[in-house]
């Protein structure tokens, strides 16, 4: 929209001085006559009129230079670029010094239409002339740098091989904006039919996509557009854009949607600090749901659309953030993609060095915790046309995107297609569960956290579906997780996910049944560590640790046995000793923390009461543990 406006600003400037010229390059009067009707469209915004007089004022007069200028000026405009090109050819072969603008406004369509020699030689003509406003300096520049960038580009070309997702997402209708749950089991995007856009969703079952259903009439409306949608990791909340809703601040705002069941709950504004009375849309979610990525036209950016972050505090969403000038830029940024690793930033940009219009980019986070400078996704992904809308999956390994540009349904179709090494994020996996009664079986909607135990911070906090027990959370390698599972009135349940120097083949999937709080049942602290043949506590242990205190204090009518447990290896009597140690460093800790001592007892098991079979370092790991057990009520 900002370049249309800078276009028709142009356009009209050149028809302005057009007006006020008393001689032409021309003397036939039926040229003439003809040239000034087409002005007098132009004014009243009647192109293809313009068009039509311009052309009848060259057939009287080839050498009509103004009418060639002016008819280029036209079809730029309009978007045709090509007719525009030949138009500002003829200008240049007839006078080339009749207006330096052409040179410009040359460049401009033929970085469009990837003619990139050609461009760059206009543009640096251009910028030969003297006198030249520092805008106009400026964008001459940025676009000989898409034109330099884009030469090389071609030469190395990276692999790209899209692939239609076929007849139950595509139909002739415009299909895109593409997003999908970590697990890849559910696909929502948008459909635009009649001017109207609504979201659709598309199940994935046994390895193959179904036929494309109508998301809920409690998000899609008749009257207003819904698009341009982030789907959290679990698939539970869905942050969209809304344009001219009634309880809307501005012209485009941001909304959020639980899943309720197989429906969604009605949707709500996101209201300030995040949405203004401006133009608020296109959100991604991150992975631990606490940081929303967006774009807006809201003061203080970098110029037109600008990326935008804001994160979750105890008091809701706070002041939003400009991502600084490694993503923005004077130009656009739009369509935003945080990937689940939270270090892997994806956009599209007019504004950084690349093909022309938008490409997208990928940024890292660096070791300062700053967004680095960001990296075209290169030729073909990239082209002279727009390209934006980029999602991944959970893995990395695969993009979506939409296109009109290739054989499809018709309108934009969605595609997928296996993205470069390279490009890729960081690798994720993901922890899907579902949690249940023990006795009942029946599901249970329960508190779910996971700590990464190196710095002891949640990465995810959330619950289970109160109508399945559902829950979904990704995991970046190279990280050692804790997970907790509570209920009040239940005993908590704990897991562990080591992701340090491996990267998993499969997604964990775990089944997990909660005991009440009855006098003999007993919980596994997994997240309780030792050094090899020592009972010192280690750092990472101290998460855990927590989840107990607060469990005895949730309950302090409980009286608990720490007990702990080692392998076969070794000494009998070495492995009863150190199994008693480690239980007492645990009761210390807990003591230490408030917890009344006449409450908790501990002992030493030894290689007693195994697991598992004491055949494979896997199983003698599990033997090596620390348990608490209810004795008293």
């Amino acid at each position: 929209m900002r370049k249309l406006f800078l276009l028709v600003l142009m356009l009209l400037i050149t028809v302005d001085i057009y007006a006020q010229q008393q001689r032409y390059t021309t003397t036939d009067k039926e040229a003439i006559k003809f040239y000034a009707l087409a002005n007098q469209s132009v004014d009243e915004h009647l192109y293809d009129a313009a068009i039509g007089q311009l052309q009848k004022a060259i057939k009287e007069d080839d050498k009509f230079v103004e009418a060639h200028f002016l008819l280029a000026d036209i079809y730029r405009l309009k978007r045709n670029n090509k007719p525009a090109i030949q138009e500002f050819l003829r200008v240049i072969a007839l006078d080339p010094d009749f207006n330096r603008a052409v040179y410009l406004k040359i460049g401009d369509c033929e970085v469009s239409e990837a003619q990139y020699p050609e461009a760059q030689r206009h543009l640096e003509t251009y910028l030969t002339y003297p006198n030249i406003i520092p805008q106009n300096i400026a964008y001459a520049q940025k676009l000989i740098s898409d034109c330099k960038f884009s030469i090389q580009a071609q030469l190395h070309p990276v692999a790209f091989t899209p692939i239609n997702m076929g007849p139950e997402i595509n139909t002739v209708n415009d299909e895109y904006l593409p997003v999908a749950t970590a697990d890849e089991s559910t696909l929502i995007f948008t459909r635009k039919i009649d001017n109207n856009e609504d979201f659709y969703k598309s199940d994935r079952q046994n390895g193959a996509w179904k036929t494309a259903t109508y998301l809920s009439d409690a998000i899609n409306t008749p009257r207003y557009n819904e698009g341009a949608q982030s789907i959290s990791q679990d698939g539970k909340y869905l942050f969209f854009t809304g344009c001219n809703r009634p309880d809307g601040m501005g012209r485009c705002d941001i909304y959020i949607a639980r899943k309720k069941g197989d429906d969604w709950d009605k949707p709500f504004s996101l209201s300030a600090p995040v949405n203004t009375t401006g133009w608020e849309a296109q959100p991604s979610i991150s992975a631990d749901g606490r940081t929303l990525y967006f774009v807006s036209n809201r003061r203080g950016g970098y110029g037109g659309y600008d990326i935008w972050k804001s994160t979750l505090t105890a008091k809701g969403w706070g002041q939003p953030e400009n991502l600084g000038p490694n993503i923005n830029t004077p130009y656009d940024e739009q369509s935003p993609f945080i990937h689940p690793d939270d270090s892997t930033f994806y956009f599209c940009s007019n504004g950084w060095p690349g093909m022309g219009n938008k490409d997208i980019f990928v940024s890292r986070l660096g070791k300062d915790g700053k967004w680095q400078k960001p990296e075209n996704l290169g030729y073909p992904i990239n082209s002279s046309g727009d390209e934006n809308g980029l999602t991944l999956t959970a893995n990395g390994s695969y993009a979506f995107f939409s296109s009109n540009n290739l054989k499809g349904y018709g309108g934009y179709d969605i595609y997928t297609f296996e993205l470069p090494q390279n490009l890729r994020p960081n690798s994720v996996t993901y922890v899907k569960g579902i949690v249940s009664d023990i006795k009942t079986t029946a599901p249970l909607e329960a508190a779910v956290e996971i700590i990464d135990l190196q710095k002891n911070l949640p990465v995810y906090q959330d619950y289970s579906s109160t109508e399945k027990g559902e829950f979904l959370a990704t995991l970046t390698t190279g990280k050692n997780y804790g997970l907790n599972i509570s209920k009040p009135g239940y005993l908590f349940y704990s897991d562990n996910f080591s992701l340090v120097g491996h990267k998993p083949k499969m997604a964990f999937n775990i089944a997990v049944a909660l005991s009440p709080i009855e006098v003999g049942n007993k919980v596994v602290l997994k997240n309780i560590f030792f050094d090899t043949n020592k009972y010192d506590l280690e750092d990472e242990s101290k998460a855990e640790l927590q989840k107990l205190i607060d469990f005895l204090t949730l309950n302090p009518g409980l009286k608990i046995e720490i007990s702990g447990y080692t392998d076969n290896v070794g000494n009998d009597n070495t492995n009863q000793v150190l199994s008693e140690n480690r239980a007492k460093a645990v009761y210390q800790y807990l003591v230490a923390k408030g917890i009344n001592a006449s409450r908790l007892v501990y002992k030493g098991y030894g290689k007693a009461e195994p697991l598992a079979p004491n055949t494979s370092d896997e199983n003698r790991s599990k033997n090596r543990r620390t348990e608490f057990k209810i004795i008293g009520k």
